[in-house]
């Protein structure tokens, strides 16, 4: 409906002489519900090109507006010069029953958007998922869920951080874990993680290998740590349900020559220089506050330099779009990355960076402390043991990505209507029980027929609500703001509830009966879609 009145909106200013990009027209939902199905504010963008009221503008485009009577019912100026439009009852029906005919498509674009490449996780390989990584993990999950839904090929992405000192560090403890499995003292000093995790590798290899890896070279015990730091944390996302198409090696980009190559194309620009033993980016010409050391003096890439290797390798593959999900911890650094890529001359226009805040845990009122420098963590895995697949899942998703996000341990595990995703699932599982009783008494449900009979205000405001499902999906993939959808299926779930109050779903009328139990059904269907994105289950019974 809203590009059916773009299109509409546009052809009427134009015939008003009045000249303005499609894309530009902006159409929302009213505040309040009974101004209207949906509302823009064209008029008074228009204003100040125009050298005209807004509400005069408004008036003329009212005048030269097509209006179909099967699709829209009313057009009408409110306030300064809005226009709100109120659809047909017919058109909302007739919309509304297709939803049962498309099923599971409903929602999804049936246009190419692109080829998109997504990175997130890429956690380091030192060590099982935290909780923390949690959303992230789930983040990304689930916007390349939206992605697919609206027509992206989608590529999933783990950059490997495989090389550099925190392996050699790594490698270090692993062995010492080792030989202290085997009895000896460990050296402390090389103890760089002290997380029993370590310990488990060590005992592992004496399993294995008993003393024969005594003198064992220190990249024995940094493949061994690395081997078991990954399963590990493939494990985790397996247990989420998160996959991945690539796992790029950090170490890729040294063995084929590519930071050599950075290196020497940012020397020949002139925009590296040495100072005290270290390679610095000049990093002040691409706009930030003082250059950047890219080599320490020690020889040791900082994490830039691959990174921006990495970006490279990325760019050269053909992407329409790259996207990269960081923490805030990434916030002051990544700009440096593209700068340097762009300044080696690849496109980055089509790169864009999706940084999230950090979240904490609280259970009971009580905040879950987690330190690594104790051991003392709380890993991804025991959260899921904890509250579940689908809890996880979407309380890391349930918050807009730019704001802290607190966890509450708790509330996740309530089986109750304050559980935001207990109440979405049992909003199903309620439809699948009003479905099961329906069959028991002889209703036989297919995709044929239709919603003409259903003219109580709140069917009509559930079909409403149904029929902007698509929307909020394109908006969200848009935004990249996947917490909306959440938001949606609660209304719709909302929306449902008050519909199954007021009004009796099997009656002594069949046919009112059979349109509103398929009313359920397109719920149900909706519901199904959303939680499919969000990767979250259906539940049948709860």
């Amino acid at each position: 409906m809203k590009e059916y009145l773009r299109e509409r909106i546009h052809a009427a200013l134009t015939a008003a002489g009045v000249s303005v990009e499609p894309a530009s027209i902006q159409l929302e939902a009213p505040n309040q519900p009974e101004h209207g199905d949906l509302a823009t504010n064209v008029a008074m963008t228009l204003a100040k090109q125009e050298k005209k009221n807004p509400r005069q503008i408004a008036t003329e485009l009212v005048e030269h507006f097509q209006r179909d009577d099967e699709k829209i019912a009313a057009v009408e100026i409110a306030g300064p010069g809005f226009i709100n439009f109120r659809f047909a009852d017919g058109y909302v029906k007739d919309e509304a029953f297709r939803i049962l005919k498309e099923a599971g498509n409903y929602g999804k674009t049936a246009d190419s958007s692109g080829r998109v490449n997504v990175e997130w996780v890429s956690a380091n390989p030192t060590g099982p998922l935290h909780a923390g990584h949690g959303r992230q993990v789930c983040i990304g999950a689930t916007l390349c869920n939206l992605l697919e839904w609206t027509g992206w090929d989608v590529t999933r992405e783990y950059y490997f951080n495989n090389a550099g000192n925190q392996m050699n560090n790594l490698a270090e403890t692993v062995r010492e874990r080792y030989l202290e499995a085997l009895g000896d003292a460990p050296d402390e000093e090389k103890v760089h993680y002290v997380g029993d995790y370590v310990k488990e590798i060590g005992r592992g290899i004496v399993e294995e290998h008993g003393e024969a890896k005594r003198d064992a070279a220190l990249d024995f015990f940094r493949g061994e740590g690395e081997k078991w730091c990954f399963a590990h944390i493939t494990r985790t996302l397996d247990k989420l349900g998160v996959k991945h198409d690539v796992f790029f090696n950090e170490d890729a980009l040294y063995k084929e020559g590519k930071i050599d190559a950075v290196l020497q194309q940012f020397k020949e620009k002139d925009l590296s220089y040495e100072q005290e033993g270290a390679t610095w980016l000049r990093t002040t010409a691409f706009g930030t506050d003082k250059d950047r050391v890219i080599v320490k003096s020690t020889g040791e890439p900082t994490y830039r330099l691959p990174d921006i290797a990495y970006h490279i390798e990325k760019v050269q593959r053909g992407y329409d779009k790259i996207i990269d999900i960081f923490g805030a911890d990434h916030m002051a650094a990544y700009p440096d990355v593209i700068a340097g890529v762009k300044a080696l001359g690849h496109e980055t226009g089509h790169i864009d960076v999706i940084i999230h805040q950090m979240v904490s845990f609280v259970n009971e009122g009580e905040s879950v402390k987690m330190s690594k420098r104790s051991g003392n963590v709380y890993y991804l895995n025991d959260l899921i043991d904890d509250v579940g697949v689908d809890a996880v899942r979407y309380f890391f998703i349930m918050r807009g990505v730019n704001t802290h996000l607190e966890f509450d341990i708790k509330l996740a595990q309530e089986q109750s209507e304050k559980n935001p995703v207990y109440y979405l699932q049992y909003a199903h599982a309620r439809i699948a029980s009003i479905l099961r009783f329906a069959a028991d008494e002889g209703f036989s449900l297919t995709d044929e027929g239709s919603f003409s009979n259903l003219d109580h205000q709140s069917e009509i405001e559930l079909m409403k609500k149904l029929l902007d499902f698509p929307g909020v999906l394109e908006m969200s993939a848009r935004n990249y703001e996947i917490h909306h959808i959440g938001n949606y299926l609660n209304e719709v779930a909302t929306a449902f509830h008050k519909f199954y109050h007021d009004c009796r779903v099997v009656t002594e009328d069949k046919e009112l009966s059979r349109s509103r139990l398929q009313l359920c059904r397109a719920v149900q269907q909706v519901l199904r879609n959303g939680f499919a994105v969000l990767g979250i289950s259906a539940p049948e019974k709860m």
